[in-house]
């Protein structure tokens, strides 16, 4: 699973929208679609402020391991 398929399965499986996402992470919602599509990469501070939000290691979100 690539990274931003992790980041639209925790973002689903926790009910929260894109919306809400990029709020926290302070970005507008386009922004955080073109990650979540890889349209574009995402900054390495994102990547951190996304596993403590969810509680998750980087290397669960980058998909290099499946224990979260």
């Amino acid at each position: 699973m690539t990274y931003p398929e992790r980041m639209r399965a925790l973002r689903q499986d926790n009910d929260l929208s894109q919306r809400e996402i990029a709020k926290m992470l302070g970005i507008a919602q386009t922004t955080y679609s073109q990650y979540e599509l890889y349209k574009r990469p995402m900054p390495i501070e994102y990547l951190i402020a996304l596993c403590r939000y969810y509680h998750v290691s980087a290397d669960y979100m980058l998909g290099l391991s499946n224990k979260k």
